[in-house]
């Protein structure tokens, strides 16, 4: 791999886990943003916090991966990866598309990530 292709899915993968670690603070606060996303998809409040709980080992698991534990990196990556395509498969199933954009910008920093410890880590 280019050192400038590793340094930018490096860069990528500390955005992914500083907007996971922003959104999964949002999620546990009961954000007014996180609620009404919530409920324009279908998914009720009682979920959200598993929701964050979901996406904070995420986090946790690429901080992991960025001090070393690079199958810990990957498996966390490739679960955000999951998690994501979960999102954006419910705002395309609610037909909710004027803020689709958003979980698909995590997918694809998640798919940063994944690539990052596949093929770059350390």
């Amino acid at each position: 791999m280019s050192a400038a292709l590793g340094t930018g899915l490096f860069v990528a993968t500390i955005v992914c886990v500083l907007a996971n670690a922003a959104e999964v603070a949002a999620k546990l606060m009961r954000a007014r943003f996180v609620l009404q996303n919530a409920a324009e998809v279908g998914v009720e409040p009682r979920w959200i916090p598993y929701l964050a709980v979901l996406e904070g080992a995420g986090v946790a698991g690429l901080l992991l991966g960025l001090l070393g534990l690079d199958a810990v990196g990957l498996a966390a990556a490739a679960g955000l990866v999951l998690f994501f395509v979960g999102a954006v498969t419910a705002h395309i199933r609610a037909r909710v598309f004027h803020n689709i954009a958003f979980p698909a910008a995590f997918l694809l920093s998640a798919v940063a990530a994944v690539c990052y410890f596949a093929w770059g880590a350390g």
